[in-house]
């Protein structure tokens, strides 16, 4: 399933161990207005950001990099025109990217699993589109396991009644299809991955040098390619092998540091499956499991948690917080609803700990977050055009002194978040008093924490029955 080229665990090598560093960025209009100068900024982020990623022997094969847009209505009713492809209205198709196996048998197997389980959702398969590449710059080792690279169209069926209902939804397909294709132990059945279903995102990426991204996906040069956002990354593999998959951004997430409790983390996700209920979901929560593939690395298993809690009704704010807390336990300066919030919170999701700067969008929002101990730098500044500029540093596009109003960083445990329906930027302080002060969480912890003074002083000896 995972598209690896790994070695099998030999001696003091673990595939289970690896992490890596990277660099990560986003731009984003605070108002909302798509422009292709932005997806083209995106990648001047990206390419600046190059000498936070690696090469191999190879120098034209990269460890990873990728750039997450807003989804370009315009430019993929117009591709899909050009097939006899009639789009219904924005919001009421979503559209996939996909690695495919390179073997025409495995991808016809990979394809007809997708088409099964749309249907058996009662979504609407609309159609297939070929994505051109051009992989004449890529290494030889990139191109020896190069997928073949396909967009599905699926059509939101009845039962959605709104566009959230269809995100919930592709999140199921989805689940199901990749679950579905590992049973299938395809030979080369591996390249199978899928790394973005959406009515709002799309998801360009691969086993590239940040350099190579826009060159390698001609779409993203073409002019009606607009977003109002574009997330990047530049993968450093420190001790791991480069993989198309492993590339970022993943559906929500792009993350430079790693999660040194991952496989805590991972057994307490597994632990839940049986005891997991959702409202919203209701039975399609079932559908999920394995909700984490085995051999996938931190950032994609942080992805993975981070879609199951949005899709069962979390917003993303709230997701990211109950993920990486910020430092609560020893902080007398903390507000008494965020503590209360964040200690009523810790018996539901134990910590994703680690050294980590995370950025995280589902299309309308996007935002960035720090370790407890701010482990990895985050550099945001604020232009009086409305565009904020978030990175791994300082200097990643060229903007004009007079223009920028503000220029900060992330601290440790803090959040900043830009909402494009709104229009605004959400300082951490608001954001944590609004979600700390919607539920009576000192109320919900009295009634339910067992202390111990409340415990008796004293306990009799016990003694066998007479």
């Amino acid at each position: 399933m995972s598209q690896s080229t790994l070695p099998t665990r030999q001696g003091l090598y673990d595939p289970r161990n690896e992490h890596d560093a990277c660099g990560v960025g986003f731009i984003v209009h605070i108002k909302g207005h798509k422009s292709h100068a932005i997806v083209s900024q995106g990648l001047e982020l990206l390419e600046n950001l190059t000498h936070r990623g690696a090469v191999g022997a190879d120098p034209y094969a990269g460890d990873g990099a990728g750039i997450l847009i807003q989804m370009p209505d315009a430019f993929l009713r117009a591709e899909c025109d050009k097939q006899g492809l009639s789009l219904p209205a924005e919001g009421d198709y979503a559209v996939g990217m996909v690695f495919l196996p390179r073997d025409a048998s495995n991808r016809a197997s990979c394809e007809t699993l997708f088409t099964e389980i749309i249907a058996r959702e009662k979504a609407v398969l609309l159609g297939w589109r070929d994505v051109p590449v051009d992989n004449q710059e890529l290494g030889d080792s990139a191109k020896q396991v190069e997928p073949f690279i396909r967009q599905v169209f699926i059509g939101r069926g009845m039962d959605c009644h709104d566009q959230d209902a269809f995100e919930r939804k592709l999140f199921v397909i989805r689940k199901q299809v990749e679950n579905a294709v590992r049973d299938l132990n395809l030979k080369n059945g591996h390249s199978f991955y899928v790394p973005s279903l959406s009515t709002r995102t799309l998801v360009y990426k691969g086993m590239l040098l940040a350099n190579q991204v826009g060159s390698f996906y001609p779409d993203l040069s073409d002019e009606r390619m607009v977003s109002a956002l574009a997330l990047v990354h530049q993968r450093f593999s420190t001790n791991t092998f480069p993989t198309w998959d492993r590339a970022h951004p993943f559906r929500m997430i792009a993350h430079n540091g790693e999660i040194n409790t991952l496989r805590g983390n991972l057994n307490g996700m597994a632990a839940r499956r049986h005891s997991i209920a959702s409202k919203i979901l209701g039975e399609d929560v079932h559908k999920l499991w394995p909700l984490i593939a085995e051999g996938q690395s931190d950032s994609a298993c942080f992805d993975n948690a981070v879609e199951l809690l949005v899709a069962g009704g979390y917003t993303l704010a709230h997701a990211m917080m109950l993920l990486i807390p910020e430092a609560w336990a020893g902080n007398v300066l903390m507000d008494e609803k965020l503590r209360a919030f964040y200690e009523y919170n810790a018996a539901l999701m134990e910590p994703w700990d680690g050294p980590a700067a995370i950025a995280f969008t589902d299309g309308r929002q996007i935002g960035a977050t720090l370790d407890r101990n701010g482990l990895r730098p985050a550099r945001y500044l604020v232009t009086d055009d409305d565009f904020v500029i978030m990175a791994s540093e300082m200097g990643v596009l060229d903007v004009p002194q007079h223009k920028i109003i503000k220029k900060w960083r992330l601290q440790p445990g803090k959040m900043l978040m830009i909402d494009t329906v709104q229009g605004r930027i959400i300082d951490d302080a608001e954001l944590k008093a609004d979600l700390s002060a919607r539920f009576p969480y000192s109320e919900w912890l009295d009634k339910t924490q067992i202390l111990l003074s409340m415990l008796p002083p004293e306990i009799s000896a016990m003694a066998p029955d007479a």
